[in-house]
């Protein structure tokens, strides 16, 4: 349980970094700012639209009686737009992240050198393009994952009682999981630590990892939150994958010190 309180104060730790690095805060909010509105308009267009899109696809239901296909057709709108939903909560981290993939590695790298008793911070080595395939990459192999994860507890909302009570519960800390890898990718895949080697270092800390990202999880379903949580998030997700790999942190740094505004900006 010590895990579970750790993880949710790097959370807060990584809040409280960019809170004290204004001008990192600023700019580690445009990507989120850009995949809102990406994904408001595609959710806008679903809505709009979705109930045509299922009656196309549903053309054996033209001839029965009233009001049954009002009815299904209705309920297949419904879960379409519950589904895109559920994804755009799944997926918007990992969008954002790849927007603003140079925006949050710079950030990530300033809290990496805030924080190190040497003030150095690992690099990858790899070109831009090439850091961009792999954050591609390993995050459709995460939202693949997470997608299974996704639709399997959508079905199971449906069992009366557990679906609506502990299905959802199981469904934050899954998402707060997967939510977490994303985030830890920023500075994990600077010291080329592969998408394996990250799931079994995550798994092997569950429990501090379901503290930082649960409650990041259910932040992330008020509108607009998640944008503003977006770059506190990747600083305390810094935070947290130094402590995943033991290595060193001066504590004293991470709370006390970086009151001096940064006047790097990054590329």
């Amino acid at each position: 349980m010590r895990d579970l309180g750790a993880g949710f104060r790097y959370l807060l730790a990584g809040q409280r970094w960019v809170a004290r690095h204004g001008k990192q805060y600023g700019f580690g909010l445009l990507p989120g700012l850009i995949t809102l509105v990406l994904y408001a308009a595609a959710l806008v267009a679903l809505a709009l639209w979705g109930e045509d899109f299922v009656t196309w696809a549903t053309p054996f239901a033209d001839d029965w009686s009233s009001p049954w296909a009002g009815l299904f057709r209705g309920f297949l709108t419904a879960v379409l737009f519950a589904l895109g939903l559920l994804l755009s909560v799944l997926t918007f981290t990992a969008v954002t992240l790849l927007v603003g993939q140079p925006f949050y590695e710079n950030l990530s790298e300033k809290v990496d050198r805030d924080v190190s008793p040497d003030g150095t911070a690992p690099e990858s080595g790899l070109p831009l393009l090439r850091e961009l395939w792999i954050s591609a990459r390993d995050s459709l192999r995460i939202l693949l994952r997470a997608l299974v994860w996704g639709v399997s507890l959508f079905a199971l909302g449906f069992i009366p009682v557990v679906g609506q009570t502990v299905v959802p519960v199981i469904g934050f800390f899954v998402t707060g999981f997967f939510l977490t890898e994303e985030l830890t990718a920023v500075a994990l895949q600077r010291r080329r630590v592969e998408v394996r080697e990250r799931l079994g270092l995550l798994r092997s800390r569950k429990t501090l990892v379901w503290g930082f990202g649960t409650p990041l999880a259910v932040a992330f379903l008020v509108p607009f939150v998640a944008v503003f949580l977006m770059p506190g998030a990747v600083a305390g997700a810094t935070l947290m994958a130094r402590d995943l790999l033991g290595e060193e942190t001066a504590g004293d740094r991470a709370e006390d010190s970086g009151d001096a505004e940064d006047e790097d900006t990054p590329v």
